[in-house]
């Protein structure tokens, strides 16, 4: 069997950062199982499947699809980045004709169109709720130490937990800052959390003025110790951001070692644009 595969690096528009994503092309119903294996080869935080819904559509013509998301351990139900990447692959590499892709996903419908050299994901806002020290208290030690935080917050949709740093630090010791999430799974045995997200509200002076708001994300209980630039967690950062700044359209970076930008954009529905560039750095063939 042969699958077509493409690796797309994700909000960004140089090879080599962003986020990569596998996405393969099915012409064909693929075994349950191979799925995972496929995720498992490919080693990277998520491959995307994306599936025809009726043997007659055409990845060039059709303008609804099957997604589903893979990261090297489990299905997860939703992936920001490799949304982008399978979009990126039936716009720029399939030429889809069409102005808007849908996907039916585990989190209901997603669309994605082109907007200049950005491709714009509508993706569910997520809320966040304030959460008490106490119950997570040995899991924000395992992240952070004694650094100082200013905000808790816990998304019980995503079970993200939004720890905000204090606004008296730079970027740059969001960036410094050695995390070793492996920890992260004897700090936090309950089910709870699945996801932990550092953010840090940005600086209107200095060299990396522009930006609303900084992250990093970490997800150990998904085999994925730090994803560089996550979607799914700026549908929750987008929501929480918006709120304390007083701000529909942001500008949000993700402070990983590759790093990515994310244009933010809430909708008047209740859910959430977010915009990436792309790179497409492998065209290849599954073979087996």
């Amino acid at each position: 069997m042969q699958i077509p595969i493409f690796t797309v690096d994700a909000f960004t528009n140089r090879p080599f950062s962003g986020n990569p994503a596998a996405v393969c092309l099915l012409e064909n119903k693929l075994d349950e199982d191979l799925h995972q294996k496929i995720a498992r080869e490919m080693n990277l935080s998520e491959t995307a499947f994306i599936r025809k819904l009726d043997p007659g559509d055409d990845f060039t013509k059709s303008s609804c699809f099957g997604l589903r998301w893979f990261t090297p351990v489990n299905e997860v139900p939703l992936c920001g980045h490799a949304t982008l990447a399978a979009a990126a692959v039936l716009f720029h590499i399939q030429k889809n004709t069409n102005s808007i892709l849908t996907f039916v996903t585990l989190s209901g419908e997603l669309k994605a169109r082109q907007v200049e050299d950005h491709i714009v994901l509508d993706l569910p806002l997520y809320l966040t709720y304030p959460q008490v020290l106490r119950e997570v208290e040995e899991l924000i030690k395992a992240a952070i130490g004694d650094m100082i935080i200013q905000d808790l917050r816990y998304s019980p949709d995503t079970k993200k937990l939004l720890v905000r740093l204090s606004d008296a630090y730079e970027r740059s010791v969001l960036e410094e800052l050695q995390v070793s999430s492996q920890h992260f799974l004897s700090a936090e045995k309950t089910g709870k959390v699945k996801g932990l997200i550092l953010t840090l509200k940005g600086n209107s002076s200095g060299k990396h003025k522009g930006h609303d708001f900084y992250s990093r994300y970490f997800a150990p209980w998904y085999g994925i110790l730090e994803d560089p630039v996550t979607g799914s967690a700026h549908a929750v950062l987008s929501s929480y951001w918006s709120e304390q700044l007083g701000k529909k359209e942001m500008l949000a970076f993700q402070c990983s070692r590759r790093g990515g930008e994310l244009k933010i954009s809430l909708r008047n529905d209740g859910r959430v644009d977010i915009a990436g560039q792309i790179a497409i750095v492998l065209k290849g063939n599954l073979t087996f």
